[in-house]
C-alpha cells in the first residue's frame, strides 16, 4: 500500500519519464524480454476499447444536459471556438506539408488506397455515419459514434426526465474516471512501448519523435501567438496581445500543468470574473469550450494522422486535406477534457485514408510518449482560449452596443495593471 501510495503522489509527467527511461534501458540490456511488450500491448489495448463508450456518452450527455438559450454572445463564442480549431486543423496541414514526418511503427502494414475523389470521401462518410451503432461501437467507428451519439442526445432531450440525466451524466463521469485510471498506468505503457520500438528499431526512432514533437509544439505556439490574436484583433479592432497574453498567463500556465481542460474550468471561471465577463455567459461557455474549443486537439490529430499517412506511402491531395482539416476539427471538438482525450480521436482521422484501428491505436501510443510535452502544450493552447474567445465575444458584443472595454486593451504589451486597478 505504501508503495500504491508513493506512486500516486507523485508526478504523472515524472512518471512516464521515468518509465520512458526503464523502457529504453530494458531495450538496450533485455532485448528478449517479451513481458514488457505485453504491458505496451495491454496500455494501447485498454484505451482502445474504452475510447468509444466514453466519446459516445459524453458527446450524448453534454447534448441532453445542456442550456437551450441562446443570445448573440453566446453565439458568438460558439463561432469563435468551431472557426479557430477549424484554422488550427489548416495550419496544421500546411505544416505536416512543409515539414513532412513520419512514425516508427511496430509492425510494418499496407495501407489500402486513399479516397480519390470527393464522391468516394463523401460515400465513405455517409455509410460510416449510418453504420449500425453497436458495429460502430465494437469497430471503433468514430464518425458513426459520433452521429448516434448527437441523435441520442437530441432525441433523449425531447423526453428525457431528471433522473436520465443524471444517469447519463453518471456514465460519462464514469467512463471518464476509467479513462484516468487508464492514463494513471501510463508509466508501464510507455515503457512497454519505448522498449518495444526501441528494441526493433533502435535509439534512431528518438530523432524522428523528436522531430515530430518539434512540428507538433511549433504549430501550436503559431496558432496562439500569431493565428488566436489574429481572430481577435479583427473582431475587436483592438491590440489582441494584451488579451492573449494575460489569458497564457492566468490560464495556458495553470493548464500546462493540470494537463485537463476539464479541472481548468474553475481556474476559468475565476479569470473571467476578474475580465468582468458576464456571469450568466460564461458559466455556460467555459464548460462548453473544455469541450469543443480544441485548436490543439486539432493539430494533435492532424500531424499525427498525415505522420501516419506519410509511414504508410499515402500522399495527401487538394481534396483529402480539405476533407482532413473538417474532420479533425470535428474530431477535436469530441475530445474528452482529461488527460491525453485527443489521442483518443486519431482513429477517427485515421479513418480518412483507410488506416485500421490497430494502426491507428500504435499512434495514440507514439502519442503517449510525447504526451509529457505535447499533451501539456496542448491543454495550455486549449483552455486559455476558452477564456479568450469568451472575452472577445462579450467585448465585441460591447463594441456593438457603444459601451466601453477594459482600459487593459488600450495599453502597452507590458502593463502589469490588473483589470480591477484599472476599473
Amino acid at each position: 500500500m505504501f508503495i500504491i501510495k508513493k506512486y500516486n503522489e507523485t508526478s504523472l509527467v515524472l512518471r512516464i519519464i521515468i518509465g520512458l527511461i526503464l523502457g529504453i534501458a530494458c531495450a538496450l540490456l533485455f532485448p528478449q524480454a517479451t513481458m514488457l511488450t505485453t504491458l505496451g500491448n495491454l496500455f494501447v489495448g485498454a484505451l482502445r476499447a474504452i475510447a468509444p463508450l466514453l466519446v459516445f456518452f459524453l458527446v450524448a450527455s453534454a447534448l441532453l444536459a445542456g442550456n437551450s438559450h441562446l443570445d448573440r454572445r453566446f453565439t458568438s463564442v460558439i463561432f469563435f471556438y468551431l472557426f479557430s480549431t477549424l484554422i488550427a486543423a489548416v495550419i496544421a496541414v500546411f505544416a505536416s506539408t512543409l515539414f513532412p514526418k513520419k512514425i516508427v511503427l511496430a509492425s510494418a502494414y499496407q495501407a489500402s488506397k486513399a479516397p480519390s475523389g470527393i464522391k468516394e470521401i463523401v460515400n465513405s462518410l455517409l455509410m460510416n455515419l449510418v453504420d449500425n451503432p453497436v458495429n460502430a461501437l465494437v469497430k471503433a467507428n468514430y464518425i458513426g459514434i459520433l452521429f448516434w451519439a448527437i441523435l441520442t442526445g437530441f432525441a433523449l432531450k425531447a423526453v428525457a426526465k431528471k433522473e436520465t440525466i443524471t444517469i447519463m451524466n453518471d456514465i460519462a463521469s464514469g467512463l471518464t474516471k476509467m479513462v484516468q485510471w487508464i492514463i494513471n498506468l501510463a508509466p508501464f505503457g510507455v515503457m512497454g512501448l519505448v522498449y518495444t520500438s526501441v528494441s526493433q528499431n533502435g535509439l534512431g526512432i528518438f530523432s524522428k519523435y523528436g522531430s515530430l514533437l518539434l512540428l507538433l509544439m511549433g504549430s501550436m505556439i503559431f496558432v496562439a501567438l500569431v493565428v488566436n490574436p489574429l481572430i481577435v484583433g479583427i473582431a475587436l479592432k483592438r491590440n489582441p496581445y494584451p488579451l492573449v497574453f494575460r489569458c497564457l498567463k492566468e490560464s495556458g500556465i495553470t493548464a500546462f500543468f493540470t494537463r485537463s481542460s476539464a479541472a481548468n474550468i474553475p481556474v476559468n471561471m475565476a479569470l473571467c470574473e476578474r475580465l468582468g465577463l458576464d456571469r450568466d455567459v460564461y458559466a455556460i461557455s467555459i464548460p462548453l469550450g473544455a469541450t469543443i474549443n480544441m485548436n490543439g486537439a486539432a493539430i494533435t490529430i492532424t500531424v499525427m494522422t498525415l505522420a501516419t499517412a506519410n509511414t504508410l506511402g499515402i500522399h495527401l491531395n487538394i481534396v483529402t486535406a480539405i476533407a482532413l482539416s473538417v474532420l479533425a476539427a470535428l474530431a477535436a471538438c469530441g475530445s474528452s477534457g482529461v488527460t491525453g482525450g485527443s489521442l483518443l480521436l486519431i482513429p477517427l482521422a485515421c479513418s480518412l485514408f483507410g488506416i485500421p484501428n490497430a494502426i491507428a491505436m500504435q499512434v495514440v501510443g507514439v502519442g503517449v510518449i510525447l504526451g509529457v510535452v505535447q499533451d501539456s502544450m496542448e491543454t495550455a493552447l486549449n483552455s486559455s482560449g476558452d477564456v479568450l474567445f469568451a472575452a472577445t465575444a462579450e467585448y465585441r458584443d460591447r463594441l456593438k452596443a457603444g459601451k466601453p472595454l477594459p482600459a487593459f486593451l488600450n495599453q502597452s504589451l507590458f502593463s502589469h495593471k490588473t483589470y480591477k486597478e484599472e476599473a
